[in-house]
């Protein structure tokens, strides 16, 4: 079986190749055909993916248009309004010692991609960088998060109504299919999930020396200063980190906090939460279950750690665990060394910013950071110093919907960026053009050079 698979992948790799090679990926109208192919396919399927999403993660139409298909729908409607300036070769500047000349940098598309999506925002995170993919021109082989199973077969229709094999392909499966694509050589690989798989990504990427955007995790703080509004940031905090039942790759992670604040901050949490789900979230439409049951023991064990200031309810056999603050939990804990990936919040003592921003520092640098100060110098300090992919003053996670941004991480949280024209240059090779004429061929350059130090020094 597993012979079989490889050969199958190593077939799927040839006919990709061979149709990138036929350069029919070049020309602006091919990419716009595909990028509105797309578009026509995911609104004809747009049904399919709510019931996927919810069959999965138990999101509700609501909660998965406003994170995942409705996201999708403006990464193509800004992909198809700019792809042919995007396109245009961008003027660069040629010194004196090469004129005349004109120099240019051509963006052109790296060739055949594997993007391998990771199951907690199955549909957005597949088709976002295959976006940024059929816009540089490329081709791809998207391989699902197979904990969604759901999504991942509808995805699997979708795109193989929308397009041939040689053009995007989707390949389902586990451990072993992901082995063996990433046994092939790419062009390109487009990896979102943890930073553990991550590595095994970039170690097979190193062998055939592929580059790889690495869209990966880590412990997002939030920092909230005393003088912060304690009410308002409560909610945003708890929205962001309970959607998708704390499934979010930039959900807050832990908060730092001074100790005397910590438990009105945790009752005005508690509130939100009753505000956004009822007394009981286990009946709201709105919120989400753990992926599977694996991960609900996964979180299940981690909450033993510290002690539980609300929440902490949960239920094995419908995998669902309530929003839940945890305070006092050891730094030493799985609980705050480990990416959460749930609905667990912890408190963490902090007695103000400078302390904070010494704990920052002090751990791996995480995909996102949160700030929240009436004193805009203050957030404005915590940003100057404090490295994260991306960050927000007074919110959380909206920095992922701003519009021609990119989004990723950097140290252990990630390498590259995408979303918008970011997603077109993730998939394309700058290169470097200088156009000269054969008139006017200075002599500067050339040797003898005895006596042109001066002019060197003058000119260069």
């Amino acid at each position: 079986m597993r012979n079989q698979r490889e050969h199958d992948v190593k077939a799927l790799v040839s006919r990709q190749r061979a149709c990138f090679e036929t350069r029919v990926t070049l020309p602006l109208k091919w990419r716009q055909e595909q990028l509105r192919a797309l578009e026509a396919t995911a609104r004809r399927h747009e049904e399919a993916i709510l019931a996927a999403l919810k069959a999965d993660l138990s999101k509700s139409p609501e909660e998965a248009y406003l994170t995942e298909v409705g996201s999708i729908y403006g990464e193509l409607k800004t992909a198809l309004k700019h792809v042919k300036a995007w396109m245009e070769p961008r003027k660069g500047s040629a010194p004196l010692v090469i004129q005349p000349a004109r120099a240019w940098q051509y963006a052109e598309p790296l060739g055949v991609t594997l993007i391998i999506a990771p199951w907690n925002y199955p549909y957005q995170l597949s088709l976002a960088p295959l976006i940024g993919a059929l816009a540089a021109g490329c081709t791809a082989v998207l391989k699902p998060g197979e904990h969604a199973p759901a999504t991942s077969r509808v995805l699997a229709k979708m795109l193989g109504e929308a397009f041939p094999p040689e053009v995007v392909s989707v390949v389902e499966g586990g451990v072993e299919e992901s082995r063996a694509l990433l046994d092939e050589r790419w062009d390109l690989i487009f990896f979102t999930g943890g930073p553990q798989v991550g590595r095994t990504v970039a170690e097979a990427a190193a062998r055939h020396l592929t580059p790889t955007i690495l869209e990966l995790g880590g412990k997002s703080p939030c920092i909230v200063d005393r003088s912060a509004d304690l009410e308002v940031t409560a909610r945003r905090i708890a929205w962001g980190k309970y959607v998708n039942a704390g499934q979010t790759c930039i959900a807050p992670d832990y908060v730092l906090i001074p100790s005397d604040l910590q438990e009105r901050f945790a009752a005005l949490v508690q509130k939100a939460v009753r505000s956004f789900y009822g007394d009981d979230a286990s009946t709201s439409a709105d919120y989400g279950r753990i992926v599977n049951a694996r991960h609900f023991e996964r979180v299940s064990a981690l909450a033993s750690h510290g002690n539980i200031a609300f929440g902490g309810e949960r239920d094995a056999a419908s995998r669902f665990f309530a929003p839940t603050v945890i305070t006092d939990a050891p730094l030493t804990s799985p609980l705050m060394q480990e990416e959460i990936f749930g609905p667990l919040l912890p408190l963490v003592d902090c007695a103000n910013v400078d302390d904070a921003i010494r704990f920052v520092r002090a751990r791996p640098k995480p995909l996102a950071l949160y700030t929240f100060a009436r004193d805009a110098a203050v957030n404005e300090r915590v940003l100057a110093e404090t490295s994260s992919g991306g960050a927000v003053t007074n919110d959380v996670c909206v920095h992922f919907a701003a519009e021609g941004m990119p989004f990723g991480g950097v140290g252990e949280s990630g390498l590259g960026g995408y979303h918008g024209q970011s997603s077109f240059d993730a998939f394309s090779h700058k290169k470097s053009v200088v156009k000269r004429p054969f008139i006017l061929d200075m002599k500067l350059r050339y040797p003898p050079y005895t006596g042109k130090l001066d002019l060197f020094r003058r000119f260069l």
